[in-house]
């Protein structure tokens, strides 16, 4: 069994994480490979999120868009449904005290295909139809599920929330991912951006070469798009779970 589970996702949402690894009797790493950070000027954002009652449903890309938004949300307004990608943005709710039991939640049918195609399934877009809507991202993300909203004939807005970025190559990084690479390891990996990242993090490190050992080690993710980004990258050995912490352990545990 691999001697060490690599935890990718950013600081702020890798430690729960961390810990139920650890209660599987397996030793969790954390090595962030995105860095989450208030945009600059928040003042527009703000703003909009004063307005959220006048929305016929607010969707939010990612749990990171959940945690930044509602940092400035003192209570969700009543009737005003919200629309997630996965069960991690669903969990990032519960934490602020949003539950299906407060306000209509909509999430792809299949946890295995948390995405912004599968979301646009569950939704009723005729009801939506010359209705206002409000994406809730990140400073730079695909346009699919806006594009999608504004053809259904939603009235769509989006608001960036927070910003992202790749961390850089620092001596102590380079080290760690060097011990890393001569380790048995399971990584999960929750981001496309993150992985193409670590390729990038790798190859500078040795090289090809290093990007060849990276590529037998064992990725754990919960997405098919992260799983299609890995293949392409070279990655053979890859389980795809499903959306949701219980599943990714659920993952590692059969592997005990």
């Amino acid at each position: 069994m691999p001697d060490a589970v690599v935890i990718t996702r950013p600081r702020q949402q890798a430690e729960p994480l961390a810990r139920a690894v650890a209660a599987l009797g397996r030793t969790p790493v954390l090595l962030p490979l995105l860095d989450i950070a208030p945009i600059a000027d928040q003042a527009g954002l703000k703003a909009v999120l004063d307005g959220l009652d006048g929305y016929a449903l607010v969707a939010f890309v990612s749990p990171n868009a959940v945690d930044a938004a509602l940092a400035h949300v003192r209570r969700w307004p009543a009737g005003v449904p919200i629309a997630v990608v996965g069960e991690g943005s669903r969990a990032a709710l519960a934490r602020h005290g949003i539950t299906e039991a407060d306000v209509a939640i909509h999430c792809p049918r299949d946890p295995a295909h948390s995405d912004s195609e599968h979301l646009l399934q569950a939704l009723d877009l005729a009801r939506l139809r010359g209705r206002r809507v409000l994406v809730v991202r990140g400073e730079s993300g695909r346009e699919l599920l806006p594009d999608a909203l504004r053809a259904a004939g939603a009235e769509v807005e989006t608001v960036a929330a927070y910003r992202r970025a790749v961390p850089a190559l620092t001596p102590e990084l380079a080290d760690a991912l060097r011990d890393l690479l001569g380790r048995r390891c399971d990584w999960i990996v929750t981001s496309s951006e993150a992985l193409r990242g670590l390729v990038g993090m790798v190859e500078r490190l040795d090289g090809p070469s290093s990007v060849a050992i990276l590529q037998q080690h064992h990725l754990v993710v919960p997405h098919a798009r992260i799983a299609e980004t890995a293949r392409a990258l070279g990655f053979g050995r890859i389980t795809l779970t499903g959306s949701g912490d219980e599943r990714l352990l659920a993952a590692l545990q059969s592997r005990a």
